[in-house]
This record gives structure tokens, sequence and C-alpha cells, in this order.
């Protein structure tokens, strides 16, 4: 069974979808920290040719707190957020398709930040056609207190993984050999360059995959998905 395992990430590039479609079982942190100069909550649009940042408005709490346990701002606008995406992709190709699902994540009720991005995640595979198990960390049965890659190992060794793929910018925190030793492959996930037309301007790489969706029909998003990465 090849395994993947990720923080939780709100509408991030479509590398991270390409990673999900890349393993039979995908698990999803819960219990992991929340750290602040990450992508959990935030992520970027293409904003008059050049890229800008979406974020997620958080209540104020401990910078100790695991993701499952912050809460999203009492304060949050949401209307405010879909006018952003409105004004930068109003005259898309597929706005008319995709706004819906942007509509639908974005208006979900729920206040805790892991719920609301794990219903996002569920709801872009949804529509993309990703049918892939996907599971959330708390639940596996194995020491929630390991850290790093011991942590991972214990997860793989519970849901009997015999590849598990990560991100290719971990490839100087994991050891090969130390998988192996395990009965584990251990496989990194490059993606490839997915270029396509943004209002006729200079492509500007890696966005959410917001942008994907605006600009591509569904046929070819799952085709870049599916094809446009290596695993070494």
């Amino acid at each position: 069974m090849r395994l993947a395992i990720m923080q939780p990430y709100f509408l991030p590039y479509i590398g991270y979808y390409q990673l999900i479609a890349a393993v039979d079982v995908f698990v999803v942190y819960d219990n992991i920290k929340y750290t602040k100069k990450g992508w959990i909550n935030r992520n970027r649009m293409l904003l008059n040719g050049t890229d800008a940042t979406f974020s997620l408005p958080l209540k104020k709490d401990s910078d100790s707190l695991n993701v499952v346990e912050r809460e999203l701002a009492a304060d949050f606008n949401r209307d405010k957020l879909l006018s952003q995406f409105k004004g930068a992709y109003g005259r898309a190709p597929y706005f008319a398709k995709t706004f819906p699902l942007v509509e639908q994540i974005v208006r979900h009720e729920d206040k805790n930040l892991f719920r609301f991005i794990y219903h996002s995640i569920l709801s872009v595979c949804g529509y993309l056609g990703i049918e892939k198990e996907i599971r959330i960390s708390s639940n596996i049965a194995c020491d929630h207190e390991l850290k790093g890659q011991d942590k991972v190992l214990a997860m793989c060794q519970a849901m009997d993984a015999d590849t598990y793929v990560n991100a290719i910018g971990g490839m100087e925190l994991y050891s090969k050999d130390e998988f192996r030793v395990r009965g584990i492959e251990l496989k990194f996930i490059k993606s490839k360059l997915c270029a396509y037309e943004q209002f006729g301007n200079e492509f500007v790489p890696w966005l959410s995959i917001v942008d994907v969706m605006m600009f591509n029909p569904i046929e070819t998003i799952r085709d870049l998905i599916s094809n446009r990465y290596e695993l070494i």
C-alpha cells in the first residue's frame, strides 16, 4: 500500500492533489502544531498579472496549539474573501463552473480550522474526481508523541504501508535507509511545471488550485494531476 501524510492546507497548489492522486491512502495531520509562517490557512491567487495572498483569519490563541485546536476568527468575512476571488477571476473562462465550488467551500460553517480545511480538501477532490481514501492522523493507532521521521515510520507501520511518498521538499528530512530497514520504500514526488493560459499574460506558476480550475477544463486538470509529476 502506498501512503502519503501531509499537513492540511487551504486550497493549496496542484502538487498537493498530485500527491493525493499518487497514493492509495492519504493522511491529513490534525494533531500537528499550527505554524504562522506556513501555508496552512493561506495561499496565492492571480491578481492583475501577479500573485497575491488570500487567507483565513484565525482567532487569537496560543502558538503552541495544534491545528485541530485552532478556530477561525469570529469576524471572518466570507463575502469579502469571495469578492476577492470574483475580482481576480471573474473574467476567467471557467469562472462560472468553478465559483460555485469555491463558494461552497468558503461558506462552510464549521469554525474549527482543521475541519474547515479538511472539508475543502474533500470538496476539491470530489469535484476533480480524485477517488482516494483520505484519513485523519489522530485516528491512526500509533504513538502520537513521536516526532518527524519517527512518527511517519510509526504511521506507515500502523497502516501496513510498503511505500511512503513525501513532497520533494522533505528530501533532507528523511532517510531512505531508515525506511528500507523497516521494509518501506521511500519516494519523493516532484511536480513538473503545469503551464496554462492566464489572461494572455506571462504565466505565474504554483498558485492555488483555484487558479488551475479557473483556467482549465476538468479533463485537463485531471491529466495535469495524473501525469505532470515524477516519483524519485
